[in-house]
């Protein structure tokens, strides 16, 4: 496990000094939380945020459950489950001493799906559009399926009021605002033209329905049919038919959702990395839920980098980096690279010239000193000047690794602070860019030390 990171609060200190800083301890203890929703980006660590702020609130004695539609499955390996399904599964090995549970699973669209027709629908209805092949496709691949259902599962599990704590990793997509705007768009769909021409016949019934079937709407299907097939077009209708009753409820549970994520006991956290696409897609969210006024909690800015000797700047480790690898860069007179070496010599210009070395004992500062004896070296004479030359060469790699991490700390502080300064009033929270993959509860645990982790020290900015 990493180190607590309580015991760096300085390099917090220089990050977060002119942000509003994001305590989640508060916000996962409150009774009144009782959803959490994690948003932003693909590839932000969504999923890891989900899972370790539901295992902290836990073992802070809260009933959870994390509800992940991430298909790499990282949730259930790193909780230590085999699989997980659309039934919550209890978490092993989780602290509860203080009475909290943790659950766990990942969303299956298409079982969603049929868990709502099964549900809303007599048994020879919902025979009939679990058998139907525009179904079956509409289920497992319709865009925005994925989102819509992960608002309906979200309104499933909190309508049984089994939890006291419901944590959401949303879907990953291209666009942060697709689960927002899912449940209105499978909803236009549900109520497009398309829809309510393929559905006019069924309404009609009897032969009135075949006539206008025949008539009205001949045109129109046979150039369907060529597009699409007629075997699909037949189909699109017998499921659209069967599924008029269904509608309005698939319309009524979105703008239900919609409302509950609207409430005040939703909280929404923006995940992001200190990348400049990343706080974009970020600020686009942070507006968007303004606009929509849903209640932001804050800013969870992962895989932030750091350096425990950051007062060496860049500049300072590339200069002395240069001055390893060419010694008479500094202060050196031509050829004379090894007097910089002698405590006697450094600096001193009045060295005579005519001093003439001794042959068994060679100066260093003489050009035949400075080049390799290779047949000495074959013989097994040790070359007096490669230990040194090693050293150097060792410790200018390490400067300039340095002054490589210090540019990455210097971008990525100048890309938080255009978000910072574009949105002061969005609290934020840090989580140190880890060596591995977080993969089993321990790590997540450190996850949510650190994701809670505040400096009362630091001054924060009021908004």
């Amino acid at each position: 496990m990493s180190p607590d990171p309580a015991a760096r609060p300085q390099e917090g200190a220089r990050r977060l000094s002119h942000a509003r800083l994001l305590d989640v301890d508060p916000l996962l203890e409150d009774p009144k939380t009782r959803i959490v929703v994690c948003c932003g980006a693909g590839g932000v660590g969504k999923t890891t945020t989900a899972a370790a702020l539901g295992l902290r609130a836990a073992e802070r004695g809260r009933k959870v459950v994390v509800l992940t539609i991430d298909p790499a499955r990282r949730l259930a390996q790193s909780m230590g489950i085999d699989s997980l399904d659309n039934t919550p599964r209890r978490v092993k090995g989780v602290d509860d001493s203080a009475g909290g549970e943790l659950h766990a699973m990942m969303l299956d669209m298409k079982r969603t799906f049929d868990e709502i027709v099964e549900a809303h629908a007599d048994p020879e209805r919902a025979a009939a559009i679990l058998g139907n092949p525009f179904y079956a496709s509409l289920s497992a691949g319709f865009a925005g399926t994925q989102e819509y259902m992960a608002m309906e599962k979200l309104g499933q599990l909190r309508a049984r009021d089994e939890w006291d704590l419901i944590v959401v990793d949303t879907p990953p997509s291209r666009s942060a605002l697709d689960f927002l705007d899912a449940p209105k768009r499978l909803g236009s769909f549900l109520d497009g033209k398309l829809i309510r021409v393929l559905l006019a016949p069924a309404k009609v019934g009897g032969r009135a329905g075949m006539k206008f079937l025949n008539v009205g709407m001949s045109m129109m299907t046979g150039v369907l049919g060529k597009v699409l097939g007629g075997q699909f077009l037949k189909d699109v209708q017998t499921f659209v038919a069967a599924m008029d009753s269904m509608f309005g409820g698939f319309r009524t549970r979105a703008d239900a959702t919609y409302k509950l994520l609207q409430a005040p006991g939703t909280a929404f956290l923006v995940v992001a990395a200190p990348e400049r696409d990343a706080l974009r897609e970020a600020a686009y969210f942070v507006e968007r839920l303004a606009a929509e006024d849903m209640p932001l909690a804050g800013l969870v800015l992962n895989r932030v980098h750091g350096s425990g000797a950051d007062r060496l700047s860049a500049e300072r480790a590339l200069a002395a980096a240069e001055n390893l690898e060419d010694p008479r860069i500094v202060d050196q007179d031509g050829g004379k690279a090894r007097i910089r070496n002698s405590p006697d010599t450094y600096g001193s210009s009045d060295t005579p010239e005519d001093d003439t070395p001794d042959a068994a004992t060679p100066d260093a500062a003489t050009p035949e000193a400075a080049v390799p004896d290779t047949d000495a070296q074959d013989a097994g004479t040790p070359d007096a000047d490669t230990p040194e030359r090693s050293v150097d060469q060792l410790a200018s790699g390490l400067l300039r690794l340095h002054a490589d991490r210090m540019h990455l700390l210097a971008r990525e502080q100048r890309t938080r602070d255009r978000f910072t300064a574009r949105h002061p009033e969005v609290a934020v929270t840090e989580v140190a860019a880890l060596p591995g993959d977080v993969h089993d509860l321990a790590g997540l645990r450190d996850i949510g030390a650190r994701l809670a982790t505040v400096h009362p020290e630091l001054p924060e900015t009021d908004v």
